[in-house]
């Protein structure tokens, strides 16, 4: 399903690993996004509020100097990045309540948490205010409910930073210095899946490798370490066989927690199906490019009802995602996931080979034979079951024929532009001479 308009959290996520026969099994599925919340709007020198209720809200703290506020808020947040880079747990802790027992175990969990990340960059920026009387009625008069983007990078992972949302409660001391009084007022109204970053969920472990990070539960040692052979073995797989090659890293989260980073395993569909969901990760956010963000990479999120299920193919498929994501989201269906499962096929380290010239035949079989065209995308996920290996088939069949330069600029132009019918098929045949339909009608004519 493509990303709705608005303020979005993108996934992709694989589906149940059916069995197709003796040979081959593994049909992935990706799910759909949900519209978040709030609609950033930067606040730099935190001016009056823009809205009519926000003004109205503020009047009751006119004798506050916000210029002052502005600042005081910056520092604390400038202390906690520092105190994450030069590991300073008391520094990290000292802006928060210290009656709320609840918020300030939960603080330096993520204290331990971001250590482990290995960031190369991390701040914290103060963005719009969210005023909320309620609140107010709850911490006091100075209550300031903010959002706050968080910039990070890590080290050897993120080839650039990116950025994720969260919200914060201050109070004014009596000192004049601000007092972290809650991190979650503002969840609710956030983007979807901010403030879901798996160092935001309880205490984890993080383990890595060269382009590979695993985070899981902290005494999951054993998990973890099985985890990155796979993923290792996956992104070995996907920088070798993708067109031109894949630069980029594979970060897997195995968590006990069924809702991280927008992937929502409490749905139903999700929970009994899934596999793993690759979730976007951000360059900017909601509202302040776009409407949506732009993208800049994924991090794939596990079932944590089904990570024994999950093997390096798995990852395989997945990380092809990740691999694809900067293109854009106008590819048709059939070729994103043709392609993640296309890859996901191939021979690769740790996995036995499959017999795909006898897979081949039972999808031209059971399904080509059925089919009057290409798996469309409003029918994709309904059709499953057939949609996966005839996509497979389609893309199996552009790779055999055309070569994989001609594959990887066909779907990046098709993920950039396509975002009509009209101009998918100007794209196919600028670059194969045939249309959608064309193609669809070669793989029939293959097997007559």
């Amino acid at each position: 399903m493509e990303p709705a308009p608005g303020p979005v959290r993108g996934r992709h996520s694989a589906a149940p690993r059916r069995r197709v026969g003796p040979l081959l099994g593994s049909l992935v599925l990706v799910a759909g996004t949900v519209a978040g919340g709030l609609y950033l709007q930067r606040s730099g020198t935190d001016g009056p509020p823009e809205t009519p209720a926000a003004a109205d809200g503020a009047s009751g703290t006119a004798e506050l100097d916000l210029t002052a506020r502005a600042a005081g808020v910056d520092k604390v947040l400038g202390r906690r990045a520092e105190a994450v880079r030069l590991n300073k747990p008391a520094q990290f802790v000292a802006d928060v309540d210290p009656d709320n027992k609840t918020l300030l175990a939960r603080q330096q969990a993520l204290f331990r948490n971001l250590r482990q990340f290995g960031f190369s960059t991390l701040r914290y920026e103060r963005l719009s205010e969210q005023f909320d009387e309620s609140l107010t009625d709850k911490h006091g008069p100075t209550t300031y409910v903010v959002a706050v983007a968080m910039d990070y990078q890590m080290k050897g992972i993120d080839l650039a930073p990116v950025r994720t949302m969260l919200g914060y409660t201050f109070t004014e001391r009596g000192d004049g210095r601000w007092m972290l009084v809650s991190d979650t007022d503002l969840d609710r109204r956030l983007p979807r899946g901010s403030h879901q970053e798996p160092w935001d969920v309880g205490d984890v472990l993080v383990k890595r490798a060269s382009r590979v990070l695993v985070v899981v539960e902290r005494d999951q040692t054993k998990l973890a370490s099985s985890l990155v052979t796979k993923a290792s073995s996956a992104v070995k797989a996907v920088s070798n066989r993708w067109p031109g090659g894949w630069t980029g890293s594979g970060v897997v989260i195995a968590l006990d927690d069924k809702v991280v980073r927008g992937a929502d395993y409490t749905l139903p569909k999700n929970a009994e199906d899934a596999l793993a969901m690759a979730t976007w990760v951000y360059r900017t956010l909601p509202g302040e490019v776009n409407s949506t963000g732009e993208r800049a990479d994924s991090y794939v999120v596990v079932n944590p009802r089904n990570r024994a299920k999950v093997d390096a193919r798995t990852l395989a498929h997945e990380f092809t995602h990740v691999a694809t994501a900067p293109y854009g989201v106008n590819a048709p269906r059939w070729l994103v996931e043709g392609a993640a499962t296309y890859v996901e096929f191939l021979p690769m380290d740790g996995a036995s080979n499959l017999a795909l010239p006898t897979y081949r035949r039972d999808v031209e079989t059971k399904y080509l034979a059925k089919a009057k065209s290409l798996p469309t995308d409003s029918l994709f996920f309904k059709n499953s079951t057939s949609s996966y290996p005839l996509s497979w088939l389609a893309v199996d069949y552009l790779f055999t024929k055309y070569g994989a330069t001609e594959v990887g600029t066909l779907y990046q132009e098709m993920a950039a532009l396509g975002s009509t019918q009209a101009e998918r098929n100007r794209i196919m045949l600028e670059h194969l001479g045939i249309t959608e339909a064309g193609l669809f009608q070669a793989l029939r004519e293959r097997t007559t």
